[in-house]
């Protein structure tokens, strides 16, 4: 790819394209938020912008090469429109591969890591002057220091509370792009937070690589949880729900568990993903819990919030991955009973140590097995939807639907609800569920929802 001169001043609109998890949707409203603070104005979908940040996901297969077919098509289509524009690439594919972007692809001028994207202004404008700039530096308590103040918000907003990880699991690239578990201290998640349901959220979900492995000292110098920090955010009035993702089982602590059934602004939802259902594959995948063991912590959360919907992760054709391990998957899933999952074929991930061990699954395997998987965590997902007709239950209205008059929004179980009716982005309303489908459910509007 030939080189592209760069622009010559400072963009003046930008478009920030994320990929990936709900961290990556999060990094990239907060780079929003930097770039709009140096009076730069988002693009709309209709207009080429001056600044393109690919806030790139390293955790699926052929992901680097996304970024290049990604960069490729931009300088296509600016070339084509008389103008290219300068392009960062941004998240944990920019981590991972550092400078070999800028070699592979001289188009690019900025690389910026996830623990560094405070910088991207100063950078952007270096890149802007004629030069380039690459930043994979790892200090995340900096980043969260030098980001602006939250302003406005959509209906629900994620809150970044925990970053990266120390487990280790062999298959994952975590602990190498975004680095060593950190927790933000709790006064700065508060004050966040209030400013988050100022400008307009009425639900926070909270956000962590292993996010109920945060930790910090709560306003009166006592060590608290997740669970604690849970009860302290509640206090704030207009603030209606709160969720969090990702969980690791082995920070599944007591107060965690009780804080599903005693704190009322907390959700019936959890996310726990197992990965595997034969325990000599969690341990070839690090994995610190046994299937027995995560099922005990399912029963437990049941116990102290009967009505709650488990969502899990599952990934099928590990290394020497045999049919009865991928049968145990299957039977832990008839166990869990999932309102929702995600599955993933195994993907060797270089410098993981699952790239390189034996017993490599072949890709024809992998594919039957995926395909089993998804029919079984289809089949319970459908059956816990449909569990829920007759049901009357809160919905936050998130936005609008395809049908005049239509409007969509969450159940407390993270399911998506439609349905018509007189209200706006942001009510909270009482719905009844009256039909349920395999990713959604018809409800008829009741009326607004108390307080």
């Amino acid at each position: 790819m030939p080189a592209t001169p760069p622009p010559r001043t400072f963009p003046k609109t930008f478009n920030v394209k994320s990929f990936g998890c709900q961290m990556n949707v999060y990094d990239g409203e907060r780079m929003a938020e930097l770039l709009t603070a140096e009076g730069m104005r988002a693009a709309d979908e209709s207009e080429a912008a001056d600044l393109v940040v690919l806030n790139t996901c390293h955790i699926r297969e052929k992901a680097t090469e996304k970024v290049y077919s990604d960069i490729g098509r931009i300088v296509k289509d600016g070339r084509e429109a008389g103008a290219v524009p300068l392009i960062a690439v941004a998240g944990c594919v920019a981590q991972a591969e550092g400078e070999e972007i800028m070699a592979r692809a001289p188009s690019v001028r900025v690389v910026v890591g996830p623990q560094a994207y405070h910088r991207l202004p100063v950078m952007v404008a270096e890149a802007a002057a004629g030069g380039r700039a690459t930043e994979t530096d790892m200090p995340a308590e900096a980043k969260f220091a030098a980001l602006p103040k939250r302003r406005k918000v959509g209906a629900s907003a994620f809150l970044t509370v925990q970053e990266g990880c120390d487990k280790f699991c062999t298959y994952c690239v975590v602990p190498y792009t975004r680095g060593a578990e950190l927790s933000r201290p709790h006064a700065d998640l508060v004050s966040e937070a209030r400013a988050l349901v100022e400008g307009g959220a009425r639900e926070i979900t909270l956000l962590g690589q292993n996010v109920n492995a945060w930790s910090g000292e709560d306003g009166k110098g006592r060590r608290v949880g997740l669970a604690g920090l849970a009860e302290e955010l509640a206090k704030i009035e207009q603030l209606a729900r709160i969720r969090y993702t990702t969980s690791h089982p082995a920070d599944m602590d007591d107060a965690l568990i009780e804080a599903h059934g005693l704190n009322p602004k907390l959700m019936p939802f959890l996310h726990l993903p197992v990965q595997s259902g034969s325990d000599r594959v969690l341990k070839a995948m690090n994995r610190s819990h046994t299937a027995e063991g995560y099922l005990r912590i399912l029963e437990r959360v049941r116990a102290a919030r009967p009505d709650i919907a488990l969502s899990g992760d599952f990934i099928v054709g590990f290394p020497g991955e045999t049919e009865a391990e991928f049968e145990a998957t299957l039977q832990i899933i008839a166990e869990a009973r999932y309102a929702q999952a995600f599955s993933f074929k195994f993907s060797a991930r270089p410098g993981t140590p699952a790239a390189t061990m034996d017993g490599q699954i072949a890709a024809e395997v992998m594919d039957e097995r995926l395909q089993r998987l998804i029919a079984a965590l289809q089949r319970d997902s459908l059956a816990f939807n449909r569990g829920s007709v007759g049901k009357r239950c809160e919905v936050l209205v998130e936005r609008k639907g395809r049908h005049p008059g239509q409007w969509l929004g969450k159940s407390p179980w993270l399911q998506s609800v439609h349905f018509t009716g007189d209200v706006a982005l942001g009510d909270l309303v009482e719905v009844d569920l009256v039909e349920a489908g395999p990713n959604s459910l018809g409800g008829q509007l009741v009326g607004r929802a108390a307080g």
